[in-house]
């Protein structure tokens, strides 16, 4: 799993040296579950966009259903 994280807070509290344990675990969560709602997010809106809006961004229809289709957990 990758730690990326881009929320400047959440990074800030991550880099803090004196973090308690359980304060990184709670902080590396968070961020995890950000990434989750954000990727869920961007599902229900790509599911929204019509042909013409989806060959703008360079997607075919196929290849947006595959994408909405995936968990919100899956990269």
């Amino acid at each position: 799993m990758t730690r990326a994280m881009h929320n400047p807070a959440l990074m800030l509290l991550n880099d803090s040296p004196r973090l308690p344990l359980i304060a990184a675990l709670a902080v590396r969560f968070a961020a995890i579950v950000t990434k989750w709602e954000r990727q869920r997010r961007s599902r229900i809106n790509l599911s929204k966009l019509d042909d013409r809006l989806l060959e703008d961004v360079g997607l075919t229809r196929h290849q947006a259903n595959r994408e909405i289709h995936r968990r919100f957990w899956q990269d």
